[in-house]
């Protein structure tokens, strides 16, 4: 267990336990996140798509703004800068 505990920080196998399976939560998580922001580029690429073959912008700035002001009022100030990486994401750099 010296090998568990040294993978974890952890004091006791106790507490090595309750991080392994937390980290493995956190793993699947981060997983199912993964594979959201996917389908959530592919949807944005949906938008773009129709917004540009009917004539308009690639980008529809006060509908990013609504995003921003979404997350930023859910998550806080680090909300703002996850939304950005999203965006970015989505639409690449402007």
């Amino acid at each position: 267990m010296a090998d568990v505990l040294d993978k974890t920080g952890a004091r006791t196998d106790e507490a090595a336990d309750v991080i392994t399976g937390a980290r493995e939560r956190i793993d699947a998580l981060d997983d199912r996140i993964i594979g959201l922001v996917q389908e959530r580029m592919a949807v944005s690429a949906v938008v773009q798509d129709a917004r540009i073959a009917s004539g308009g912008r690639r980008v529809n700035l006060s509908r990013e703004m609504e995003i921003l002001g979404h997350y930023r009022e859910a998550l806080g100030k680090p909300g703002t800068s996850l939304a950005m990486t999203l965006l970015e994401l989505c639409r690449g750099r402007i």
